[in-house]
């Protein structure tokens, strides 16, 4: 049975000019690659990272759900400290909260994000808990907030722009990568509304993969002030996001 010792990465960082927007805060979408991102150092610390997934297990990551709650979006050279950690062991899915905190350790972000893994050949689930993973012990959860379902219907109607999937969108799994859907649907709103509105929770659904050459058509659709934006590929649902703003 594997051991793990330390289930939580807490990296201290600071927002460079890479991560920030207009505003220089630290932007939406560059938000999220942060909380991915020391996700991704936290499976390397334990050992059960994409890249040992694939040599050990033939298998890989995919990240269906992402949840966050931005309580105070941090400014450009403000030092912050990202902790990431497991919540649990699902048998087929996991989740993982990670949380930002500023410099008197005051929550800046919070998120949560469910995975599950793949095999390579078939892309058929396989159980979490076979593989090296936490199965006990887990840190408590700082960020529970339950899931959503999105009811909601979307037509031609609400049709906004289209985009082909270019090279430099693909990710390490040599398909569009996580964040650069988010970084599309954010394109349905201008600069001025950003400037105008601070966004207070987003929930995004990973439907199905894009790969290099397809085309993206952007749906979106405001219910009483919180948007839904929908992707698809041909008639195909890839992703969808919900955000509203304060």
């Amino acid at each position: 049975m594997d051991t793990f010792e330390n289930l939580t990465l807490q990296k201290e960082r600071y927002v460079s000019s890479a991560f920030i927007d207009s505003s220089l805060k630290m932007g939406i979408a560059q938000s999220v690659l942060m909380v991915q991102d020391n996700l991704t150092e936290c499976f390397n610390q334990m050992g059960c990272d994409g890249i040992v997934y694939r040599e050990k297990f033939n298998a890989f990551w995919v990240f269906t759900k992402t949840r966050v709650r931005f309580l105070r979006r941090p400014y450009w050279r403000e030092s912050i400290t990202a902790r990431t950690f497991p919540i649990d062991n699902a048998s087929f899915k996991a989740h993982i909260n990670t949380e930002i905190l500023d410099a008197q350790n005051k929550p800046l972000l919070l998120a949560n994000q469910q995975a599950c893994v793949l095999d390579l050949e078939k892309h058929r689930p396989l159980k979490i808990s076979s593989l090296s993973y936490p199965k006990e012990n887990f840190p408590s959860p700082v960020f529970d907030e339950p899931f959503e379902n999105f009811h909601v219907d979307f037509g031609e109607e609400d049709f906004q722009f289209e985009q082909i999937i270019r090279s430099q969108m693909i990710d390490m799994s040599h398909h569009m990568n996580n964040i650069e859907y988010i970084k599309l649907a954010l394109n349905v709103f201008s600069d001025d509304f950003f400037q105008a509105n601070e966004v207070d929770f987003l929930e995004v659904h990973y439907q199905g993969e894009s790969k290099e050459g397809q085309v993206l058509r952007v749906y979106a659709k405001n219910i009483d002030g919180r948007f839904f934006i929908f992707i698809k590929e041909q008639e195909r649902l890839v992703f969808e996001m919900t955000i509203a703003f304060k």
